[in-house]
């Protein structure tokens, strides 16, 4: 069966291969992809060697803190770090010594697997929420490599759809040494799937541990310049934002702006290659817009950021923040950060991806809302109330801060394969 399904994803491999090349996500370091022309690794000198794996930008933020537990718990440690995206790669090579060195993943193939595995020769390898690449993982069974499931999530919507994959290509959870599952209720569906009882632990998500660091102040005074807001000004920051969405935020701003005529709108957009699609669409509406790769220049209405690793110097300017991948159906995205800021913090209906962050924000500095309308709505009186936005956005960050401690946790509990 599992060479049947080998030689099905070369097949897959051969008919994807234009997409491959073409798509702007993939199509750099493709033959490191393939296990080809892989960078020279530091000598190991007796030094452990962790390979952490996630798929995006996102995915390298939550193993950051990771990697700096496992360095003060296990001492002599390198740490790999791959990722799928372009933009993962960029965030890991900007985060400087949290990671030893920054690879490419490899296509989810028997060949680039196996060459990838010969070059890093990990002692454990650790795979963020729900990476289950089969190659991947079967390659650590066959090399009896300890394997570790970090910030374990798996969405009800999709529980279904694993059990299916599973049939086909075999229980992957029953390879895994620890799965380190966010809470309960995600601990009690690895279980549903068949995940081996005896290696899930209940330890947290690491994404609240990332959060007390506060963007350099070099990086916040760029920012702050780059944007040109007047001192009186008040800062929209719409966040992580995808396709269908900014439309409707940009139609709420030009309203809003007939009432506050100091509001201005920051729009960092979740992938950055759609920025010139976000700025027509608010020349569209006849806002003045720049792009953040422009540099300085005037005040204008919108600021489409499109730089990678910036977002949270966005947030520190913030007044309040909409966090997008809410009002469509991508399952929402990371609030917790601008609430970190100590900044109120809305979201759409659609958060089926970050349902703890939720659990712990709703009511307690984090605002969900139904519709645009009632965005525009709540938006109102946040825009009237300063000193209310301002108690908002200390009890969300209060809440943060209360739920620190996984990475040391996992750290531990990783030290000990």
């Amino acid at each position: 069966m599992r060479l049947l399904i080998a030689l099905v994803s070369y097949v897959v491999f051969v008919l994807a291969l234009p997409f491959l090349l073409l798509h702007p996500k993939m199509r750099d370091g493709f033959w490191q992809r393939l296990g080809f022309g892989l960078p020279a690794l530091p000598a190991r000198e007796g030094a452990a060697r962790i390979w952490l794996h996630g798929a995006s930008a996102g995915d390298v933020l939550a193993l950051r803190p990771l990697a700096h537990e496992l360095r003060a718990q296990v001492g002599q440690v390198q740490i790999i770090v791959t990722t799928i995206t372009n933009s993962g790669r960029e965030m890991a090579r900007r985060m400087g010594t949290s990671f030893d060195v920054a690879l490419y993943a490899p296509l989810d193939l028997p060949g680039p697997v196996h060459r990838i595995y010969g070059h890093i020769r990990p002692d454990v390898l650790v795979l963020e929420y729900t990476e289950l690449w089969p190659q991947l993982i079967f390659a650590a069974a066959r090399r009896k490599l300890p394997l570790v499931l970090h910030n374990g999530r798996f969405a009800a919507q999709n529980l279904g759809r694993y059990r299916f994959f599973f049939r086909i290509f075999g229980n992957l959870l029953t390879h895994f040494s620890l799965l380190l599952m966010r809470d309960e209720i995600e601990a009690d569906r690895a279980r549903t799937l068949g995940a081996p009882g005896e290696h899930i632990r209940v330890t947290g998500n690491t994404k609240f541990d990332n959060m007390r660091a506060q963007p350099a102040p070099s990086v916040l005074d760029e920012m702050r310049e780059v944007a040109a807001v007047p001192h009186d000004g008040i800062v929209w920051v719409a966040g992580s934002t995808h396709e269908g969405e900014e439309e409707l935020l940009f139609d709420i701003f030009a309203s809003l702006r007939a009432r506050y005529p100091k509001l201005y709108l920051l729009v960092a957009p979740r992938y950055v290659e759609r920025a010139d699609t976000v700025t027509d669409k608010a020349r569209a509406r006849a806002l003045t817009v720049r792009r953040r790769s422009a540099g300085r220049g005037p005040a204008v209405d919108v600021l489409v950021v499109d730089t990678i690793g910036e977002l949270a110097a966005c947030y520190a300017l913030a007044d309040v923040v909409f966090v997008g991948g809410s009002f469509v159906t991508r399952g929402g995205q990371n609030i917790l950060e601008p609430a970190a800021a100590g900044k109120a913090v809305l979201f759409g209906p659609h958060m089926e991806n970050f349902s703890d962050a939720v659990r712990l924000l709703l009511g307690r500095g984090g605002i969900q809302v139904s519709s645009p309308a009632q965005l525009e709505e709540v938006l109102v009186d946040l825009l009237a109330r300063p000193q209310y936005r301002r108690e908002l956005g200390d009890l969300g960050r209060t809440q943060v801060f209360s739920m620190q401690g996984t990475a040391a946790r996992n750290a531990a509990l990783i030290a000990t394969l």
